[in-house]
């Protein structure tokens, strides 16, 4: 049986109404066209590189400049000893860690101190002068590779003030105060530098790798120190030196020890103003006898 033919009339409604529903079909969402795949190019590779490098080195060099403050710091806001003219009022050390003393007395001219028992690195300065730029700065180089982690066990020790220089004679027994000590010795000019180690090793420091780098512990003692300002020079050493032996002479209480060779104390590093610096002579020495 055939189906009923509808009416023209209702055939084109039909029609109409399909034509306008797939009209707005389209107007609510448009045909999607194929997603195409996003790619980087090799330049757009390398700029992102660089940016990732360039936030991971700053956030590097953020941790490297708070340490550097933080070391710089202490030369920055120095600590003061115990002045007795404006010379000494001028002059700072930084805050790390120094030779531990107790002043006995004070005179005009020098302080006499009791120096506690420390330990050095010491090494022998080529060159018959104690303060020769060349000679110093390469004893300073040996004795900073070995603070700084030429040892065993590679191991890097924190700065101390200051370093001493002294002279010395040969099969002398050595014996040293804070800084760096140069010594000279007998008709051959000697001299010797010399860092003062942590205290925190005592005798446990670590064995240096350099054979010219000795280990060595100053006794307790006692010595008369006088301080100045400036460059130090092996000139002025020789005055200082010998306007402590005469004052010396004129004390009542002390005499300077049999044997005793000046130490020359640097307390400060070679970016400090002349006028800031702390230097200071010292000679041992020991009491004299009370005649009854």
């Amino acid at each position: 049986m055939a189906a009923p033919k509808l009416p023209i009339s209702i055939l084109n409604n039909t029609v109409k109404i399909k034509s306008m529903a797939n009209n707005r079909t389209t107007l609510r969402s448009p045909p999607l066209k194929p997603q195409q795949r996003q790619t980087m190019s090799a330049f757009e590779a390398r700029v992102s590189l660089l940016f990732a490098l360039a936030s991971q080195s700053a956030s590097l060099s953020q941790r490297v400049v708070a340490d550097l403050v933080a070391e710089t710091t202490k030369y920055v806001v120095p600590k003061r000893f115990e002045s007795r003219n404006l010379e000494e009022a001028l002059m700072a050390v930084p805050d790390i860690e120094t030779v531990n003393f107790k002043v006995l007395s004070r005179r005009n001219q020098y302080e006499i101190r009791e120096v506690e028992p420390y330990f050095i690195a010491e090494t022998t300065m080529p060159g018959k002068e104690g303060f020769d730029f060349f000679g110093a700065s390469q004893s300073f180089n040996v004795l900073a590779e070995y603070l700084f982690g030429k040892n065993r066990p590679n191991e890097k020790m924190e700065m101390t003030t200051p370093v001493i220089t002294r002279r010395t004679s040969d099969g002398e027994k050595m014996e040293m105060t804070t800084p760096v000590i140069t010594k000279r010795a007998g008709d051959e000019v000697k001299w010797k530098m010399s860092f003062v180690m942590p205290s925190k090793y005592g005798s446990n420091l670590p064995v240096p790798k350099d054979s010219s780098v000795r280990i060595t512990e100053v006794p307790k003692k006692i010595v008369a120190v006088a301080a100045f300002s400036g460059i130090v020079t092996d000139e002025e050493v020789k005055q200082r030196e010998s306007k402590l032996r005469d004052a010396l002479k004129n004390d009542l209480e002390f005499k300077v020890k049999v044997g005793a060779e000046i130490e020359v104390a640097q307390y400060n590093p070679p970016f400090t103003l002349p006028f800031n610096r702390r230097n200071e002579v010292a000679l041992e020495v020991e009491r004299r006898e009370i005649s009854s």
